[in-house]
């Protein structure tokens, strides 16, 4: 029997994940990455360590967990905060599943001499012809998390088996219960894992110390003042509701200018744009772009986004991608994920300019 990793978060996912491997053969080892504590001592809610050791417990598997909150501080935490205070809209699953997760895991892998880690993600590793590992979509785009993995690399993806790329949210969930996990019915968490109290915002400015700058103007796109803001941390692109201000018209946030503590309020055509800088890029299914070559396919500019076609070329060391259709509310610091007509990832960068 191979020996695999699975990193359980005391969710009904990865706990299904674990049961389907052991089902299959392999020998498992549960293992909870302690990514974060509060002050007043709760957890993260993606180590749930008490769920994750009865799950294991349940399906009869060894079960360790392991300590990384300052590996998770260093890589999430603080580049999250020091981006909002830029502008910026980060993505914290990206960072964290790159440079903590897999790391640690792969990192405790070999401490127990595991071939394989794997997660609960609802994507599948799948190897090319030209032997590069990528990512294909899942099988229920609803539920699909490529776009949250396309910063793995070659090494990590080579060593990651994600068993339910090919099921639906439903069938996880029945498997949990014919199986009888106690996490079975648990409800998923939708919030930033790290802030357990309040919102983002309230933990950025209790925690940002001298560089929180508070209040400041709001602007139309020619400079002119429109009223105040509470901070610029409380606002990204596109947002309509809860400004604070009334114009007596429908206002949009276009734009946030953190060098002048501004945020630009303007209509909603104003949000939709054809190009956008990529920076940070990584490549998946091919080593990458040569200077001035073109690619078409699909890109995502977040999450929940259909995703557009679109041509991407090299720029001195970063991605420019220019969209048949112009996209809505594309924003700094949020990721544009590539994918080709298979709905395999090609790569992804961060947004770091609007054009």
């Amino acid at each position: 029997m191979e020996k695999v990793v699975v990193g359980l978060s005391g969710g009904v996912d990865s706990a299904v994940a674990a049961y389907l491997l052991k089902e299959a053969g392999y020998e498992v080892v549960g293992v909870t990455l302690r990514i974060w504590q509060a002050d007043d001592g709760s957890e993260s809610r993606c180590c749930d360590i008490d769920d994750a050791r009865s799950t294991a417990e349940k399906i009869g598997i060894q079960y360790f967990p392991v300590n990384c909150t300052m590996d998770f501080q260093r890589y999430v935490v603080d580049p999250f905060s020091g981006e909002y205070l830029r502008g910026m809209t980060p993505n914290p699953c990206i960072e964290c599943n790159r440079y903590v997760k897999w790391d640690k895991l792969l990192y405790y892998a070999k401490v127990v001499d595991a071939k394989y880690i794997a997660t609960g993600h609802y994507a599948s590793v799948v190897k090319l012809d030209n032997g590069r590992y990528t990512l294909q979509k899942a099988d229920h785009s609803e539920k699909d998390q490529t776009y949250m993995l396309y910063k793995l690399t070659q090494e990590q993806l080579a060593a990651t088996l994600m068993p339910l790329g090919g099921l639906s949210k439903a069938e996880v969930r029945r498997i949990a219960e014919d199986a009888d996990l106690p996490v079975a019915s648990k409800p998923d968490s939708q919030e930033v894992c790290f802030v357990t109290d309040g919102s983002y915002a309230d933990y950025i400015e209790k925690n940002a110390g001298p560089d929180y700058r508070g209040e400041g103007n709001f602007v139309d796109p020619s400079g002119k003042i429109l009223g105040r803001h509470k901070g610029i941390i409380h606002y990204t692109v596109g947002q309509r509701k809860g400004l604070g201000i009334a114009l007596g018209r429908p206002a949009f946030v276009k734009e946030i200018r953190a060098d002048e503590n501004e945020v630009v309020l303007s209509d909603e055509q104003s949000l939709y744009n054809e190009e956008i800088i990529c920076r940070d890029v990584n490549f998946m299914s091919i080593p990458g772009l040569s200077e001035g070559e073109i690619l078409p396919c699909s890109v995502k500019i977040r999450y929940q986004h259909g995703g557009e076609q679109a041509v991407i070329s090299m720029a001195e060391g970063r991605v420019k991608v220019r969209f048949e259709k112009p996209v809505r509310a594309a924003t700094p610091g949020q990721s544009a994920v590539f994918y080709d007509e298979r709905d395999r990832v090609i790569g992804g960068g961060v947004i770091a300019e609007v054009l």
